[in-house]
């Protein structure tokens, strides 16, 4: 009976292990190999964002591997001890790169962060405001103050999404590490497109009516007016960039009222170049966002998807520009934001382009990440003007 017992949890053993292998394995050949049919989807995302926590699995992996080895599983032990190994090198190798590239960016990486803080933190802004009302909805900014109100930078954030989900509790983490460390931050919703509603007018249209809020209330909120920036993630940040170039090109104009001044700078984190690469590619719904944004196809409506692509809008005498994005992107590919990067820097804009290590789109969603971290102290040294 206890032969029978040492052989039924020596197996255990064994297939837990092997659960272990398959499952570190697989996230770290999609990491290294985006090419790889459905691991190189998962891969990026687990593998850029948990390196720290997917090590810990494979040595726990190992562990197991090796007792079942020993314990008389030779071959079986020995190939899952094989696996894990390999695996759990590959993630500190992981590690190993972000962290160099976080101590690069002056990045004060705090490792307890990486295990603790996994989604977006628990914190409230200062205050939520409402800067307009439209189609009976009123638009909202959640405000997060530094200590020192006097002559702050501070940036207007637009939210993630497509276009269409989401909303601006999603930069709460940014926004609250941002004011304790000087900068004014302005979370900002806007009109979300519907099937029945096209956003692509009314959207740049928010932000307009956001920043020319903003600008009004500077004094009551210490903010410095000639350092009001404007950015976002994703397709907030399609958003942000298409509507501060064309405010600075002249193409843009308030319909509600007085057009504001264009932003001093302009960032883009993740963001979509060109509305019509979006729909051609179709990566990750970025297809239906286009679609409901637009409220057809680039076939229908060309001028639509013109007039709300970045890359439409590059001319000479544009803001300073912050562009990040992760080498691992499938959505917001690396060689689009490093196109429109060139293509700014050819007409003489002040353009600085970070590629983060082994990071996919919406790298900084887990927010203790070292990715997370990285990108938060480049944004700081960018908003503060050190960058």
């Amino acid at each position: 009976m206890s032969t029978l017992l040492k052989k039924t949890g020596l197996t255990g053993v064994a297939v837990v292990a092997s659960v272990l292998a398959f499952l570190t394995g697989a996230i770290m050949l999609g990491a290294y190999f985006p090419a790889i049919p459905k691991a190189g989807v998962i891969g990026p995302v687990l593998g850029g964002q948990f390196p720290f926590h997917l090590a810990l699995l494979g040595f726990l992996g190992l562990a197991l591997s090796i007792v079942a080895w020993h314990g008389g599983l030779r071959r079986w032990g020995a190939t899952t001890t094989a696996i894990t190994a390999l695996a759990t090198v590959a993630a500190l190798v992981i590690a190993g790169v972000q962290f160099t590239a976080a101590r690069k960016a002056n990045a004060d990486v705090s490792f307890g962060q990486i295990f603790s803080e996994l989604g977006y933190p628990a914190v409230t802004p200062d205050r939520t405001e409402t800067y307009a009302t439209r189609d009976g909805e009123q638009l909202k900014a959640d405000v997060y103050l530094p200590k020192e109100k006097i002559n702050a930078p501070s940036v207007l954030l637009a939210h993630a999404g497509g276009f269409h989900v989401f909303d601006k509790s999603d930069l709460r983490g940014t926004g609250r590490w941002l004011a304790e460390h000087g900068v004014a931050v302005f979370a900002v919703d806007y009109r979300l497109a519907r099937p029945d509603r096209p956003t692509w007018e009314q959207a740049p249209q928010d932000l307009v009516s956001a920043l020319r809020w903003v600008e009004t209330h500077a004094g009551r909120y210490g903010l410095d007016p000639s350092r009001i920036s404007l950015g976002g993630m994703s397709a907030g940040g399609t958003l942000a960039m298409d509507t501060a170039y064309r405010l600075r090109n002249g193409t843009l104009h308030a319909t509600d009222g007085p057009t504001p001044r264009p932003p001093a700078s302009v960032v883009g984190f993740y963001p979509g170049t060109d509305v019509t690469d979006m729909w051609q590619r179709d990566v990750g719904g970025s297809r239906e966002a286009a679609e409901l944004f637009t409220g057809g196809t680039p076939q229908q409506f060309p001028e639509r998807y013109r007039e709300v692509s970045p890359t439409a809008q590059v001319r000479a005498g544009l803001q300073r520009t912050l562009l990040v994005v992760g080498d691992r992107d499938r959505s917001a590919t690396p060689q689009s934001v490093s196109a429109l990067a060139d293509s700014l820097r050819a007409h003489g804009v002040d353009t600085t382009l970070e590629e983060l290590p082994f990071a996919e789109h919406a790298f900084d969603d887990a927010y203790g990440s070292l990715t997370s971290q990285t990108s938060r102290q480049i944004l700081l040294e960018f908003l503060a003007g050190s960058r």
